[in-house]
């Protein structure tokens, strides 16, 4: 059996054993015969809102929120239909603000990339700041008393429209909607705040999980202090085809989103898996190893204890290296070590989920890691490095017994398996 796993901007193709391989995937949903049509009609007869048009008047500042260049987002055809949906408001009066969150600012050629040269040359586009006080005002604060500071432009804008897709997140239970705010354009330490070492513990937050998800309510409920936002989110197929699109009140559209998304994505599986190949869906998403996390998370729900999760991850931008997450992985010297440290009062690092999922995993699972990163760099993180992703499943079949099976992810968390 031949399967291709998405990876960078192309595919990998192995050749497994069909006798003892399952293919899980999600449920086909054909792209949308006419996006921008579909984007328009939902723009115009938005879920439990105005349309959008009769919510902005001539004189309002507008903000739209995009998503980075980590997200599959097809912001290249939907922000410029957007922008021209809304082209009797004057340019002067429009922002488009990048939801960063903790990741690096985007360069202008990517901004480029994502956005198209015109909406860059034309509008003004900025790098959300999450370390920049004088960029950000406080709503209130989070549950543990952290300021809940999130970016002036959003604040202080008359209206706000909140762009991105959905698809299921390993701990804020699905992306887009209020995700879109907080934690996109949220200040980092109320970021670290909401993504601290007991939110991210808890079992509720996982996969497709909101309601009653500690850090998605805090998420939520934080995005709402904003005051009234438009969202405009889209759900995408292996081939990134928009398939529909969810316009309208910021958590009604997005309920409605996520409903769709969960019944093409969650798949069920009857029992675990000795071994587990998945990906990170392919460029974007798999640009760095801060996001083949996600990845891992798939893999491990299905995984059986002592199991094998193969990773494949292009990484083209390395850990990213120098990056927090690089930093805290190399202080310790095993995952264990950095579950103790998270564990320890007052210690409070930038990205620390990342390694704390990581090493939750790698206490059910041994993770190998199939990418362009060197050896030494992924040994430093505390994986193992794959270099024939058929040789390891052979050799992990052949040391696990006859009875032995192996589940594919070829698009990674696109797919997220249950147990059921």
């Amino acid at each position: 059996m031949k399967v291709d796993l998405a990876y960078g901007r192309g595919q990998l193709s192995v050749d497994l054993p069909d006798d003892r391989v399952t293919v899980i995937r999600p449920s086909n949903h054909p792209g949308l015969p006419d996006e921008k049509t579909a984007v328009l009609a939902a723009l115009q007869n938005p879920i439990s809102a105005r349309p959008l048009l009769e919510s902005i008047g001539p004189s309002d500042r507008v903000c739209i929120a995009f998503t980075d260049i980590t997200r599959a987002t097809p912001n290249q055809r939907i922000i410029p239909w957007l922008l021209e949906h809304i082209r009797h408001s004057p340019r002067e009066n429009l922002t488009l603000l990048n939801q960063l969150g903790s990741h690096r600012p985007n360069t202008r050629r990517e901004l480029e990339q994502m956005l198209t040269p015109e909406v860059v040359a034309r509008f003004r586009v900025l790098n959300h700041e999450p370390e920049n006080p004088k960029e950000l005002v406080q709503l209130g604060a989070t549950r543990d008393g952290t300021p809940a500071l999130i970016s002036r432009h959003l604040v202080e804008a008359d209206r706000r429209i909140i762009t991105g897709f959905i698809e299921p997140h390993f701990f804020a239970g699905f992306s887009g909607g209020p995700k879109g705010i907080m934690p996109g354009c949220a200040g980092l330490k109320t970021i670290i705040s909401n993504h601290g070492a007991r939110h991210i513990g808890d079992p509720r937050a996982a996969f497709g999980v909101t309601e009653g998800n500690p850090l998605w309510e805090e998420m939520r409920d934080i995005a709402l202090r904003v005051g009234p936002s438009f969202l405009l989110n889209v759900s995408l197929n292996e081939q990134k085809q928009i398939t529909a699109v969810f316009a309208g009140d910021l958590l009604e559209a997005h309920k409605a989103g996520c409903e769709y998304v969960r019944r093409s994505a969650m798949q069920k599986v009857k029992s675990p898996f000795e071994i587990v190949v998945t990906t990170n869906s392919g460029y974007p998403l798999d640009l760095n190893l801060y996001q083949g996390v996600k990845g891992m998370s798939a893999a491990a729900r299905i995984v059986q204890e002592r199991g094998t999760i193969i990773l494949a991850c292009e990484c083209r931008e390395g850990v990213p290296p120098g990056s927090p997450l690089d930093q805290l992985l190399r202080s310790a010297s095993s995952p264990e070590q950095i579950l103790t440290m998270l564990a320890t009062p007052g210690f409070v690092r930038p990205e620390q989920w990342q390694a704390q999922i990581q090493a939750l995993i790698q206490r059910k699972a041994t993770v190998l890691v199939h990418s362009s990163l060197p050896d030494d760099v992924i040994r430093a993180c505390h994986l193992s490095a794959c270099h024939d992703i058929r040789a390891a499943v052979l050799d992990g079949l052949e040391r696990a017994g006859p009875r032995a099976r192996v589940a594919i992810l070829p698009q990674g968390p696109l797919t997220i398996p249950y147990l059921g």
